[in-house]
């Protein structure tokens, strides 16, 4: 059945009630692809008539009680897709009525009947994004104090909490004080799974809007307003529940919920339970054999404790880094997205780390680098570029620090660290680090790859990670032209530093990709006229005088083929690097090497 348009609409006139409440009946058709296309259509029609379909589908539901459960399914999430797309459209009347269907279609069976009762509660929790009191009206009916409420109730509150934050909040402290006496009567363990799953979204909740307060209703609210019952949640999931649980996906949502209520707990309670909470959390790495969840709790409480300086973690800071550095030293498996989630939570954890023990980290990371083996260097590489590119702040004063300390690097001959630390320096030229002293040596690293000639021929390696002269040098060649086409604060770095770099034999094969990245800056000063165009020789005693630069460019130009085809970087580098070197060669190359330029480029 194709989609229903404007035209089809406008064509029935009066029979669209007909048409919509025939596609209502036959929804649940017996063949799949046919009940596809009817819910389709039915959506369709519902996105230019909502009020006619949702009014039609909530009668349908309300008069037809013996309905197959299946086709009630089919109903209520042909209706949330539609109130999705339409919520601004609706009337508040029919609003009401949907929910309140909803609400029965959610608590009708007292057994738990999953497709039925999470279709009903998307269609709670779709019109709660508009119709947040309306719902929890509804909600609140079914959660009274001393009688333990359904399943899904909960769970329509929980999820009610994250799709509509600022509607929410001002419901929790009622709806906190209602379930935390409840939680005593929760003996099932998919009964204090579901508990325990709304409270973590109750505490992000809270957490959201404390954060963004100048866009809430009300900018009183405030972390502090929960920390008791916050504080009473905390003592029954971490004390109780999770010590008794043998259950995996029941231990997985009290860690994410405890690591949320760590952030809204008061702060000497935290603090007088950090010890036993890091204990718990991370003895649960030994029993789970996927981390990413445990992980995830651990980089909450992080979060919650690593605050303004605050160093409550240091009596545990070595016992937390023995779990999160053999997850870094062993590479993430690149097949498996938890694994690689996990592996970047760790890297998380340790940038949060670093806000209150930056120069402990720093040092600590300099340690292992200097005295580790392979594996060992390439997870502190992996952890230094993470901590220059997402602490940021907190890495600011330790920059002359990393870069003294990754000098070690600069005589490294293993091609696979070579390779790592050569994003090491990507990350430091985008922050900074490379303008510091020992920073050029950094960028003559780069070059010193470029030069590198390909292996020799042979038996390959049978290391399947085996980073051979030539894919290394093709990355470092990128690497220098990115620094300089793209990093506007290199600019000075390497501006007139590589002219350093033209003369030495040891740098002949990288000639090709110095003067491309070379030639960029001179002709863009020439043109531009910059301060900083012109040289002095005698400050920048390093560089090569002119006489020997013109004699160096000449015999490179004259085999433009080697070094990777560099002869039309040379050119194009003498052509704007000319007034520096000789004036009286001015109009001559200006006029010549433009022929020369085209002459290659035909070959």
């Amino acid at each position: 059945m194709p989609g229903v348009d404007d035209d089809a609409i406008r064509n029935t006139g009066g029979q669209v009630d007909d048409l919509a409440m025939a596609m209502i009946d036959a929804a649940y058709d017996r063949e799949a692809d046919c009940r596809d296309q009817i819910c389709d259509a039915l959506f369709d029609l519902g996105k230019k008539r909502p009020a006619l379909v949702l009014s039609s589908a909530y009668s349908y539901l309300k008069k037809h009680n013996k309905l197959q459960t299946g086709h009630r399914v089919v109903l209520l999430q042909c209706m949330e897709r539609i109130i999705k797309e339409t919520l601004s459209e609706l009337e508040p009347p029919l609003a009401v009525d949907v929910i309140k269907q909803a609400a029965m279609e959610l608590t009708v069976s007292k057994e738990v009947m999953p497709e039925w009762q999470t279709a009903a509660s998307g269609v709670l929790v779709s019109l709660g994004a508009r119709f947040c009191d309306e719902v929890m009206d509804e909600m609140l009916q079914r959660f009274q104090p001393g009688i333990l409420p359904h399943f899904f109730v909960i769970q329509t509150i929980g999820n009610l909490a994250t799709s509509n934050v600022y509607g929410m909040v001002p419901h929790l402290t009622a709806v906190l004080g209602t379930m935390l006496p409840m939680l005593g009567m929760a003996k099932h363990e998919n009964m204090r799974w579901v508990f325990s799953s709304a409270i973590s979204k109750f505490s992000e909740a809270i957490i959201d809007y404390c954060a963004n307060t100048d866009k809430a209703p009300d900018p009183s609210v405030s972390k502090e307003r929960f920390e008791q019952e916050i504080g009473s949640a905390f003592d029954v999931l971490f004390n109780s529940w999770l010590h008794i649980t043998k259950e995996m996906k029941l231990r997985v949502a009290i860690v994410e919920a405890i690591g949320n209520m760590c952030h809204l707990m008061a702060r000497d309670k935290l603090e007088e339970q950090l010890p036993k909470i890091l204990q718990v959390i991370l003895g649960l790495y030994k029993k789970h054999p996927e981390p990413i969840h445990v992980t995830q709790g651990l980089c909450s409480v992080l979060d919650a404790v690593c605050i303004e300086g605050n160093t409550v973690l240091e009596p545990n800071l070595d016992t937390v880094l023995g779990f999160l550095f053999p997850q870094i030293i062993n590479p993430p498996d690149y097949k498996n997205p938890q694994s690689i989630k996990n592996h970047n939570e760790v890297l998380r954890c340790l940038a949060i780390i670093a806000r209150s023990f930056s120069g402990k980290l720093t040092g600590i990371l300099l340690s292992k680098l200097e005295s580790g083996n392979e594996k060992m260097k390439i997870g502190m590489l992996t952890v230094f570029k993470h901590l220059i590119n997402a602490a940021t702040e907190s890495m600011q004063d330790k920059q002359e620090v990393v870069v003294s300390g990754l000098k070690m690097m600069l005589s490294e001959q293993n091609n696979k660290l070579k390779k790592v630390f050569a994003q090491v320096v990507i990350a430091m030229a985008h922050h900074g680090y490379l303008e510091l002293e020992g920073g050029q040596q950094m960028i003559e690293f780069i070059i010193k790859q470029s030069a590198l000639k390909n292996d020799p021929p042979g038996k390959k390696s049978p290391d399947p990670e085996y980073v051979s002269n030539q894919a290394l040098r093709t990355m470092c060649d990128h690497v220098l032209q990115l620094l300089t086409t793209t990093v506007e604060d290199m600019e000075h770095v390497l501006w007139p530093y590589l002219l350093e770099l033209i003369v030495p034999e040891q740098y002949t094969e990288a000639q090709g990709v110095v003067c491309k990245c070379l030639s960029h800056l001179a002709t863009k000063k020439r043109k531009e006229q910059t301060e900083d165009y012109e040289i002095d020789f005698e400050t920048h005693a390093n560089i090569p005088k002119p006489e020997a630069l013109i004699a160096r460019l000449m015999v490179l130009a004259g085999r433009p083929q080697n070094g990777r085809n560099r002869g039309i970087h040379v050119l194009t580098l003498m052509q704007g690097l000319v007034p520096n070197l000789n004036e009286n060669l001015v109009e001559l190359w200006d006029t010549v090497i433009p022929k020369l330029i085209q002459y290659l480029e035909d070959m």
